[in-house]
């Protein structure tokens, strides 16, 4: 069959959706954030080695002036879109403009929002099939041997039954099921997913994105992340985590540094494979094994409580360079509200502990939760300046964004009980980071350009330009400037 993965070319006022592999969905002017999206990428290399013929068409990360005329000549059998809550009628108009054009060819919907609602995408669209929870890669596989007459349908799906009076209804097979063991999957084809295309202003080139794992995993625990506003935990992994085994991601790090000569690898994992130790003392003998020591440096998700003196040691070893660790808000209070379960001073002295040991640390927050006062927001931006001037390295950078409860969260039901939505809830389209969905005690497009603007400080930049030491150094610097000015221009 041919089937075809496709981002369609939406833009709004210009700015880029970042929708591919992104847990928060915003219009953007910085056009360095090319987040390569995994699991879609992991689907197409399933169906290619299945025997399909594929068509990889990202019009979102790459421009692709004939997008519409290379997607009719390839004579799609299946269209596969990843969608999200304020882009989703944009994709419900798409595909019925575009079936128009090929009417014969299926169209199939996976993502966060419609794994909440998938009855949804069904009523109000000319969609074929959604596919619930976060293995879309695998139950899109079977499905599309399923309408091949290869297999039975898989669970986790949503369909419309064609019923003998000429009407339809809307039918499912059930909660998804998990693949148990991710190291049944191949390595992703880098070719055919254009791996060059993506990558982001704080990452060395050549640089590749990897999962190590699916969901965000906590030691000793059984149930992972189960922060109030992650709509990835919620509505994929049921606040479970696997991991891959050591041995195999570094037989895929093996590949990409002889294949493709990459050097740095970033784990976008939820909290990347760094919550547990066995793992990473797996993960540092098998890099020693293959010689690949100095040959590359990882990045990686993380949470600030996994960055123990023990861990920090092994990662040190590894070749870890750069941690993505979420601080939220500098109050411990607002911290327990949306489950994150660590209080303000471990979160502290963690990225401190972290930094002594001369990692680089990217820490995001948000600001506009309904409880949070002019002083809270405050302590957040004087948590972040402190964090950021601490031993500052070139390549400490932050994030800082609206708080966005997506409809289905734990956040969002919340929301609802107590009246704290605003009237832009309405209209999932506001649900885009520049619309506050939340009542809020504050101005949040101020705090989120003060924040970002902590990158401007002069004892920072002092300190930044100070510390850099390479070539690659400069070239991050160079694509950093330029997506902080886009940054700056969203708010």
């Amino acid at each position: 069959m041919n089937i075809a993965i496709v981002y369609p070319p939406i833009k709004k006022q210009g700015k880029i959706p970042l929708l591919g592999q992104n847990r928060q969905f915003k219009y953007t002017n910085s056009n360095q954030i090319k987040i390569f999206p995994l699991v879609p990428a992991s689907l197409a290399t399933l169906l290619k080695n299945d025997g399909h013929n594929i068509l990889w068409l990202d019009a979102i990360n790459k421009q692709v002036p004939d997008f519409e005329k290379k997607l009719i000549d390839f004579k799609p059998d299946i269209i596969f879109l990843e969608t999200k809550t304020p882009i989703i009628k944009r994709h419900w108009e798409w595909i019925a403009n575009f079936k128009l054009k090929i009417s014969n060819c299926k169209f199939i919907l996976f993502g966060d929002h419609v794994s909440f609602f998938p009855e949804e995408s069904l009523q109000n669209s000319e969609v074929d099939y959604v596919i619930t929870g976060g293995d879309y890669d695998v139950i899109g596989l079977y499905l599309v041997r399923y309408l091949n007459g290869r297999a039975e349908i898989p669970k986790g799906v949503f369909y419309k039954w064609q019923m003998a009076d000429g009407g339809w209804q809307i039918k499912n097979t059930g909660m998804p099921e998990f693949l148990q063991n991710l190291d049944l999957l191949p390595f992703i084809d880098r070719d055919m997913t254009d791996w060059k295309t993506y990558g982001e202003a704080y990452l060395y080139r050549p640089c590749v994105y990897i999962l190590t794992g699916r969901g965000c995993g906590r030691e000793g625990k059984e149930t992972g992340g189960v922060c109030t506003f992650c709509i990835w935990q919620h509505a994929f992994w049921q606040r479970r985590a696997r991991l891959r085994s050591a041995l195999n991601v570094a037989e895929e790090i093996e590949m990409l540094i002889k294949k493709y000569n990459v050097y740095e690898i970033f784990d976008d994992n939820e909290s990347g494979a760094l919550w547990s130790f066995d793992w990473l003392a797996d993960f540092l003998i098998e890099i020693e094994k293959r010689n690949l020591k100095g040959k590359f440096v990882i990045s990686s998700n993380a949470r600030a409580e996994d960055l123990t003196d023990e861990k920090c040691k092994i990662m040190k070893r590894i070749g870890y360079r750069l941690l993505k660790v979420g601080l939220e808000s500098g109050n411990s209070e607002i911290l327990k509200k949306i489950g994150k379960l660590e209080t303000i001073e471990q979160i502290k002295e963690n990225i401190k502990r972290a930094k002594d040991y001369g990692f680089k640390i990217l820490m995001t927050m948000m600001v506009g939760y309904p409880w949070e006062t002019e002083d809270d927001v405050k302590r957040t931006y004087e948590t972040a300046k402190e964090l950021m001037l601490y031993k500052t390295h070139f390549g400490d950078s932050l994030q800082a964004s609206i708080v966005m409860p997506y409809p289905g969260t734990p956040m969002y039901k919340e929301a609802e009980k107590y009246g704290w939505l605003t009237d832009a809830a309405k209209d999932y389209e506001n649900f885009d980071m520049e619309h506050d969905i939340l009542k809020s005690n504050i101005d949040t497009t101020y705090w989120c350009r003060k924040i970002w603007n902590i990158h401007t400080y002069p004892l920072f930049l002092i300190k930044s330009a100070l510390s850099i030491r390479s070539i690659r150094d400069i070239d991050i610097a160079l694509r950093g400037i330029m997506s902080l000015l886009g940054h700056l221009k969203d708010y």
